[in-house]
Parts: C-alpha cells; structure tokens; sequence
C-alpha cells in the first residue's frame, strides 16, 4: 500500500473513533448504562420513555395501509434470510479452517437491543428485532465475503465502487500482474492474523 493511501486510512480511522466517542457522550446524556451485552436503563428515564408509548390498539388502529399492505411481503423475506444465515455459516465453518482464514464471529454482527427502549409496543420491538437481525446479517456475510474476497481475488476494480469493503483499500491495483503475484501469500497470510474483534456497545 502506498504511503498516501496509508495516510488517508489512518485519518478515516480516526474520524471514525472521534465519531463513535460522540456516540458515547451521547448514549452518557440518556442515561443509558451498557454493561457487557445488557444495556440498563435508570428507572426514571424508563419512566419518561413510557409516556412516549403508543398502545397495541391505537397503533393499530391508526396504522397506514400502505405499511400494512407490505407487511406479509416484508416478513416473507425473513425464511431466505434463515437460509442466508445457515448457509454462510456452514460455508465458513467448512471452508476458512482449510484456507487458514480467522473465524468471523456472528454475535459480533448481531445485536438485539431495542427491546429495552420502554417507548416501543411489542410490535415496535418485533419490527427493530427484524431489522436489527436483517442489518446485522448483512454486515456478518459481508464481512465473510470480503475475507473470501481477499483471500481468492485481492485486486481493485477499475471503476469506484460504493461501501467498499475495509480490506478492499489494501487489494492489488487493477492491471498489475506483478503485484498480484507478488503479493498475494502476504494478503492470504494476513487473514490468519485478523483475530476475533472485540465487541462493540
């Protein structure tokens, strides 16, 4: 990787940590309490959290046809996500062991946690459960697929692409044959020493 490029990552990796401490200070101002995996609440914030909660009957009753029209076809979604999920799992737990690639850890990516804003109806919460599984799957095969990606194709495209993938800034330029033969055991080694990231609240 050249030096520039380097650079430029190590300034967006810092960007990205000053943003993740403003979400602390935050989640601090609400009152929120992370311990490990739970999240707590003080007693009198839910308090002031349920006043803002819309019955079982009044959101259904006042809820807009439109959302309730697409809401067989928004949950029919939810089987091929099953499959996604059984699938990529079976295909990491097979296949990274026999190429030497670092585990993705799954729970890392998935993260239920609205349950415990008193704000939301039990439907509320059974819709932020789905998208937070949904979301939270997406994030867990990309990272599956990227660390495939690295391992079997690590050269740049010739055009931009959107959202790239963290270790796409470190793939081969397009065009360079001898790049690529000279470095992809180090790309295929690096994937070994990724290690299991640490969770993030």
């Amino acid at each position: 990787m050249n030096p520039t490029t380097a650079e430029l990552l190590a300034r967006i990796r810092h960007i990205e940590d000053d943003l993740e401490q403003e979400f602390k200070r935050r989640r601090a101002e609400l009152h929120a309490d992370f311990d490990d995996r739970r999240v707590r609440f003080e007693s009198e914030v839910l308090q002031q959290q349920r006043r803002f909660k819309t019955g079982l009957l009044k959101y259904l009753l006042n809820a807009d046809l439109r959302n309730v029209a697409s809401a067989p076809f928004v949950y029919a979604v939810f089987f091929p996500l099953l499959l996604l999920d059984l699938f990529v799992g079976a295909y990491q737990f097979i296949c990274f062991p026999l190429y030497g690639i670092a585990p993705v850890r799954r729970r890392d990516y998935l993260v239920f946690d609205r349950t415990h804003l008193a704000y939301l109806n039990a439907i509320e919460k059974i819709n932020c459960a789905y998208c937070s599984y949904g979301n939270g799957l997406a994030s867990y095969v990309r990272e599956v697929v990227a660390r495939t990606e690295q391992y079997w194709c690590p050269i740049k495209h010739t055009r931009r692409l959107l959202q790239a993938h963290p270790y796409y800034s470190g793939f081969v330029d397009y065009g360079d044959g001898e790049g690529y033969r000279r470095e992809l055991t180090a790309l295929r080694e690096q994937l070994a020493g990724l290690g299991l990231p640490a969770a993030k609240p």
